[in-house]
Formats: structure tokens, C-alpha cells, sequence
């Protein structure tokens, strides 16, 4: 009795073996720069995201209160004109909290200062809502100067911005149309530039020399921005 398979077996060669694992590596080599670039694109898409809804918001509060941005409404009229002059951001953005609908989206994806802890509500709440009470719960700085009116002027932008190669600390900072402004490396899937928004709606990234360029067209001599 014939006990041999009538079908043939295949069996790899040591050459076919390498010639799979180089196949392999190569995938590998391939999909995990791949998935990397995905990532920081996400995460560039997603702050463009937050900041235009911002913007929206602030223009949304605008149409309610005489084409103002709630910086040029005093804090008795519903405003938050002197809180912004002192710096304070959060104070600002709890003003617009019905066009935010919810402080998520004042927090980058990416900003590892603010992501550990995200607002779930604007006010105190029993737990476990997180009450949205200080700038922990932002990663944009917002243009106190900013006109509806004028749309060159910088509204928003993110917050992790240097003056003379030193990272800015949180309130208000000042700046001159050539002043030495630029990007700490804190987001890094930001790549060499920043997020900013326009008070016309518009948000680009824009590398350290175009985001002074950018300063010099707002039409405005000093440029003060609220830095959380």
C-alpha cells in the first residue's frame, strides 16, 4: 500500500524565508512613519478645529452685544474689558461660556500642560465634573485689542509663545510690531509654527517669521495679547 500524501508539501527555503522577513520589515519600516504623520496631522487639525470655534464664538457673543468682542465690554455690562486687561483668559472665555458650549475645546490635543486636566463644566459642580475655574483648562491666547471690525487683527492663537527666545509667562504681554516673538517647542506635531486666528475667521499656521510679519499688519502699534 502506497502510504505517500498525493499532495505535494511546500516547505520555505531558507532564501524564501529571508526574502518574507525582509518584506515584513519593510511594511513595518513603512506604516509606522506613516501612522506618525497621521498623528500630528490629527492632532494640527484638531486645534485648527477649536480655535475657528472659538472664533465663532467670540462673533456669535459679538452679534448680541453691538458688534463687540466681550475685551470691549466692560465686566458690569456682561463683558470681560478689564479682565482681559489684566491678562486673565479664563475670565474671558467664561463670558462666551454659552457659544463654547464646553471648555474641551479651549485645550489643544496636543498641549501636555492642559490635556492632564480637562473643564467638563464652566461653573462649580458637584463631582465628577471638573469646574472650569482657571487657565489649567487653556492652551490659547486671545488679541485684548481685537476689533470685529477689523479683520487683519490677531483674535486667538496658541499659547506656548516665546519674547527673545524665552518662554512667556502667563497674563499680559505687550508687543511691538518688530518685537522677537515666536514658538516654544512644547507642541511639537505643530511643527516650526503656531496656530492663529484672525478676527475675519481665518486660522493658519504660521512659522516665527510670519507670525511677526503677521503683527505688523494688524494695523495696531502694540499688539496685547492674554497669555494663559
Amino acid at each position: 500500500m502506497n502510504t505517500k500524501s498525493r499532495f505535494p508539501r511546500w516547505a520555505f527555503t531558507l532564501v524564501e524565508a529571508m526574502v518574507v522577513i525582509g518584506i515584513l520589515c519593510l511594511l513595518i519600516a513603512l506604516v509606522i512613519p506613516m501612522r506618525a504623520r497621521m498623528e500630528r496631522r490629527s492632532s494640527r487639525i484638531g486645534c485648527i478645529n477649536n480655535q475657528k470655534q472659538i472664533i465663532l464664538s467670540f462673533k456669535q457673543w459679538a452679534l448680541d452685544n453691538d458688534d463687540k468682542f466681550p475685551m470691549a465690554v466692560s465686566v458690569t455690562n456682561g463683558g470681560a474689558m478689564e479682565c482681559a486687561a489684566t491678562g486673565s483668559v479664563w475670565e474671558t472665555f467664561l463670558v462666551m461660556s454659552n457659544e463654547l458650549n464646553v471648555p474641551k475645546v479651549l485645550i489643544c490635543p496636543e498641549d501636555p500642560a492642559t490635556s492632564r486636566l480637562t473643564a467638563s463644566a464652566w461653573g462649580p459642580t458637584s463631582p465628577p465634573a471638573i469646574p472650569f475655574t482657571n487657565n489649567d483648562n487653556v492652551s490659547y491666547f486671545i488679541g485684548v485689542d481685537a476689533l470685529d471690525t477689523r479683520p487683519t487683527m490677531v483674535l486667538c492663537g496658541d499659547g506656548n509663545l516665546t519674547l527673545r527666545g524665552q518662554p512667556v509667562k502667563s497674563g499680559l504681554l505687550n508687543l511691538l510690531t518688530n518685537s522677537p516673538v515666536g514658538w516654544t517647542k512644547r507642541l511639537p506635531n505643530h511643527g516650526a509654527g503656531g496656530n492663529v486666528g484672525l478676527a475675519d475667521g481665518s486660522v493658519s499656521s504660521y512659522p516665527e517669521k510670519a507670525f511677526r510679519q503677521l503683527l505688523q499688519k494688524t494695523g495696531a502699534t502694540t499688539n496685547r495679547l492674554a497669555v494663559p
